[in-house]
């Protein structure tokens, strides 16, 4: 499978300079492990995977050993990364104490799910780590990637009110649109085989292994339906009504799937309880590839009936990826009044306010003049004729 350049590449390369344990979260296969290796490739470093019977042993009989020795015996490097580090729940503890030592060594643990890895490492790691969170690959990475891109760079040195959309890039967009962002989905010919191999088993076997998940079903129709809601904004009692399940379940597996990197929330933004909805919530893939392989539906058309929704998620998880990837530095929501106005993507840092529209086509609504008399902020719109100068300048 072919490389792609990941912008985490340059942040991971950047930790290995300093001392904190490093820890490395993000779904299966979104090119963890194909990271690691990548950059341990300029360090006296390797990947212990505890997936791997051997590797796992060689760590057992490390935890028994001084922090000095432990080091020494696996080999004596200048970075250790420790994949699938939740297999393994003495991990935090054991990394605690050769930390507390001060090895050398830089420590990377590297985890599938943050329900276990980050729940072990709170206590025993804080204050001794920071947290890089890999997401599906960002479309800026992919198009970068391309062979016709550098004659297409030129022209996004500096913002624009559209970008120079053609064929190519068109036909790119499409393509991530239905079949989503993940490397192997991004690279291989059997796109479709892919992602129903993924969204039926693989991605979620750590919710499955969480031992919480008494009956795995019903996490697939609950996305499904979820699926079906992109968009719009979810209440947790219709879903448990139409599953036959009490409101704490479906709070219970929600959880499950964030903390899995299946799905994210969207909250309301609100400064007004009176005049703005505040507690609702909407929910969106991660990977649009996952929510078509979901539904079954694989149409590359813009005419499909879903288009505008499906756009609508694919934007917003563009800049909910990237704003992971940067650390959570922005905080992201929708908003509506109590009257119907809506903008559907708000984000807020310490010093600016940003909102966007988000349509197939341009369009503008209400809810942005609506919005702007409120806030004082125009909501700039994006459509599938600008889009690339917004994933470019955020």
């Amino acid at each position: 499978m072919a490389y792609i350049t990941r912008i985490a590449e340059s942040i991971i390369e950047h930790s290995i300079n300093n001392h904190k344990v490093l820890i490395l979260l993000g779904a299966r296969q979104v090119g963890k492990t194909t990271l690691l290796s990548r950059v341990l490739t300029r360090y006296n470093g390797t990947i212990f995977n505890l997936d791997i019977e051997v590797d796992k042993a060689r760590l057992l009989v490390a935890k028994n050993l001084s922090p000095r020795e432990a080091i020494k015996s696996l080999g004596d490097l200048e970075v250790i990364a420790i994949d699938e580090a939740q297999r393994f729940p003495e991990i935090s503890r054991i990394v605690k104490g050769w930390f507390d030592a001060g090895i050398s060594t830089k420590i990377i643990l590297s985890g599938s799910s943050s329900l276990s890895l980050l729940d072990q490492s709170a206590e025993a790691l804080t204050g001794r780590n920071e947290k890089v969170f890999l997401t599906p690959l960002l479309f800026k990475e992919i198009i970068s990637a391309q062979s016709w891109f550098s004659s297409l760079a030129s022209q996004l040195s500096t913002p624009a009110t559209t970008n120079p959309m053609n064929e190519q890039v068109y036909s790119l967009m499409m393509e991530n649109l239905v079949f989503g962002s993940y490397p192997e989905a991004v690279t291989t010919a059997d796109k479709i085989q892919y992602l129903l191999n993924l969204s039926a088993d693989y991605l979620l076997k750590d919710v499955f292994q969480s031992g919480n998940i008494k009956n795995p079903d019903f996490a697939k129709r609950l996305l499904l339906l979820l699926a079906h809601q992109v968009g719009s904004e979810v209440s947790t009692s219709e879903l448990a009504l139409n599953l036959g399940v009490s409101r704490q379940t479906i709070e219970k597996y929600l959880d499950l799937l964030e903390q899995t990197f299946v799905v994210f929330r969207l909250g309301a933004y609100s400064t007004n309880l009176r005049k703005e909805i505040a507690k609702s919530k909407k929910i969106y893939f991660w990977d649009t590839g996952v929510r078509n392989a979901i539904l079954k539906e694989f149409n590359v058309s813009e005419y499909r009936s879903d288009i505008g929704i499906l756009w609508e998620n694919w934007v917003i998880a563009e800049f909910a990826k990237y704003n992971a990837l940067c650390g959570d530095s922005a905080n992201l929501y929708f908003w509506r009044s109590r009257d119907g106005a809506e903008v559907d993507l708000i984000v807020k840092n310490e010093s600016q306010l940003k909102a966007f529209e988000i349509k197939w086509s341009s369009r503008k609504t209400a809810g942005t003049n609506a919005f702007t008399s409120r806030y004082k902020v125009t909501p700039r719109i994006i459509t599938k004729d600008n889009f690339l100068t917004f994933l470019f300048f955020k």
